[in-house]
């Protein structure tokens, strides 16, 4: 079905509950930054695929608000309907409720499906659009998406305590000291990979995201989780009831509506808490504490085993990486960018620890590569050739941890431009690798290392320098962040995040570089302990992209180091023939 049938379709519903205007999120009910299909909303609505952005349907037009990664990506994927692409962060584009505010009048109505629609989220609308009214209905596409897809129960695999350093009963006992602290009686989680983390359990509902859908509550006592029994292995079911009750996911409202005691406390946090839940939290008068999971916090911090884990990950992934590296011919070419994401996924999964994944490899050559999210299919995929830069972002998941790495890579020759632009991008990598700070500080403090020398040459690049990772979950973990975007939650020992600064020139070229490092102790002076950052991916950099001239004394050993520590780890794993590009890959600069 067309988009314009689709948004027919949907007006019509909209007429039927007297509806001025329907909002869409794109998120599933757990407030999933990547969802399973059946929850792929924006992308049914209106045919942008990324992974973020807002649809607003009114009687008569259509808007889908985007950041900067997809202001490319979604003008391409709308041209043909009538989509209206609102560039958030750009001079007078208004957000989405300064827009309802502007546009729609007194007592309009504004429907939200209440499944995806959280709790805060909705209390915010109600808070700031106090000219409209926030009316929560069914979920209205339900209604016109042809063969929409059932929830999934994927097999849940158990992880052994050898993996993740702590069992499931010491996890929820965690939870449980918290609730003293808080002197609360409950805390539900709706949050996918915080319910993973604390059962020790992986699933596959969500494509390359090893997590599944579910709920859970634990009490002072008990634990209860709400999936479907149908994923477990017999024995597997049986360890988990161990520790926790198992009820359908569906009965999630009704079971709560037995369980949980009138006026007691509950912690949640009501960004990933939908509002299917906000019934039974007034109509048993709980004492709701809103905050950050337990959970997300204890799982940021990656302890001795999981830590580990990710060095062998990534050990893994950069014998992968160089075997892959070495088999192609950089000088001729001809190959594909769809190609080479499958070449890559092959060579990753040769390895049986590597499960699968960890997200789409984004793959883009030159103007492609400008496009910092760019998803590559058999329609839009470029030739490789000369002479040309090829961004390539990927990553593996393994047995015991999630990678994610980028290289810039050079088919044929260079330009002056590229040269000068690939090594600015990699003077802000290292600056950031190589920052011992205090404790306590925050990652927007951080940001500026990465940005600088592009700052210094009027350039610059508009997504975050750095996310959190998770341990063979999510490949984007918080609370930790680095970006200009001001975040309150310090960096501390244990987290992992990426050091991803890049650059990227419309219809030209892109380029981005990313490690990722683990936070750890650096000295403890008379002003208190610092920290800095344990790297943990193995891979060269691009050598014929590195101008020289332009690297400080610490920049040019610290590349030497870096490479010479690359090829002592990964000489005896590679393959024969993948030795010798390693060799070559690895010689230290010469000035």
């Amino acid at each position: 079905m067309e988009v314009k049938n689709k948004l027919s379709k949907l007006r019509e519903l909209m007429k039927e509950n007297n509806l001025d205007g329907y909002y869409i999120n794109g998120t599933d009910p757990h407030s999933s930054e990547y969802v399973c299909p059946r929850w792929k909303t924006r992308a049914f609505i209106s045919d942008f695929t990324g992974s973020a952005g807002t649809a607003l349907i009114t009687n008569n037009k259509a808007y889908l608000w985007v950041d900067s990664r997809y202001f490319i990506q979604a003008d391409e994927q709308t041209k043909d309907n009538e989509f209206i692409i609102m560039k958030m962060d750009i001079d007078n584009t208004p957000t989405v409720k300064e827009f309802i505010n502007s546009n729609f009048k007194e007592g309009s109505r504004i429907g939200f499906s209440k499944d995806t629609l959280m709790i805060n989220e909705k209390k915010d609308f109600e808070k700031d659009c106090k000219n409209v009214e926030i009316v929560v209905t069914n979920d209205l596409l339900n209604n016109i998406w042809e063969n929409r897809a059932s929830i999934p129960e994927t097999k849940v695999v158990e992880m052994d305590v050898s993996l993740t350093g702590f069992s499931r009963g010491q996890k929820l006992n965690m939870i449980r000291i918290y609730l003293g602290e808080k002197k609360a009686d409950y805390a539900f989680f709706a949050s996918l990979d915080d319910i993973a983390w604390t059962l020790n359990l992986r699933g596959n509902d969500i494509e390359h995201t090893p997590v599944f859908l579910s709920y859970l509550l634990v009490t002072k006592e008990k634990a209860y989780l709400f999936t479907s029994e149908k994923r477990f292995e017999k024995e597997i079911l049986e360890n988990v009831k161990k520790d926790v009750e198992v009820y359908p996911y569906e009965s999630v409202v009704s079971k709560l509506e037995e369980i949980l005691e009138s006026e007691k406390t509950l912690l949640i946090n009501e960004k990933n808490t939908n509002s299917l839940f906000e019934e039974v939290i007034l109509s048993k008068k709980l004492n709701v504490i809103d905050e950050l999971e337990v959970t997300t916090r204890l799982k940021a911090c990656k302890n001795d085993t999981e830590l580990e884990g990710m060095r062998r990950a990534h050990l893994l992934d950069g014998v992968a990486m160089v075997n892959f590296l070495a088999s192609l011919d950089f000088e001729k070419g001809e190959y594909s960018e769809i190609q080479l994401t499958q070449i890559l996924k092959d060579f990753r999964l040769k390895n049986k620890e590597c499960i699968d994944l960890s997200f789409n490899t984004i793959s883009g050559f030159k103007e492609n590569g400008a496009l910092c999210h760019y998803s590559v299919s058999e329609e839009s995929s470029k030739e490789v050739k000369p002479n040309g830069l090829l961004v390539l972002d990927s990553g593996g998941c393994y047995e015991s941890g999630t990678t994610d790495i980028t290289r810039t890579l050079l088919f044929g020759e260079a330009t002056e431009e590229e040269i000068r632009d690939y090594t600015l991008v990699l003077k802000g990598h290292i600056a950031l690798a190589l920052q011992s700070f205090p404790k306590g500080t925050k990652g927007h403090q951080l940001d500026i290392l990465a940005r600088q020398f592009l700052w210094n040459y009027g350039l610059t690049y508009f997504h975050g320098t750095g996310h959190g990772v998770g341990h063979r979950l999510s490949v984007h973990e918080g609370p930790q962040r680095i970006s200009t975007v001001v975040n309150d939650y310090p960096l501390q020992k244990g987290m992992i995040l990426s050091d991803e600064p890049g650059l990227y020139k419309e219809g030209r070229h892109g380029i981005r570089i990313e490690n990722l490092v683990a936070v750890q102790n650096d000295v403890e002076t008379e002003f208190g302990q610092f920290l800095n950052f344990e790297i943990l991916t193995l891979c060269p950099y691009e050598r014929k992209l590195i101008d020289v001239s332009l690297l400080t004394e610490k920049e040019f050993d610290y590349i030497n180091s870096y490479h010479s520590w690359v090829y002592n780890e990964l000489k005896d794993l590679v393959d024969e023939q993948a030795l010798s590009y390693l060799k070559r890959a690895t010689l230290p600069l010469e000035k």
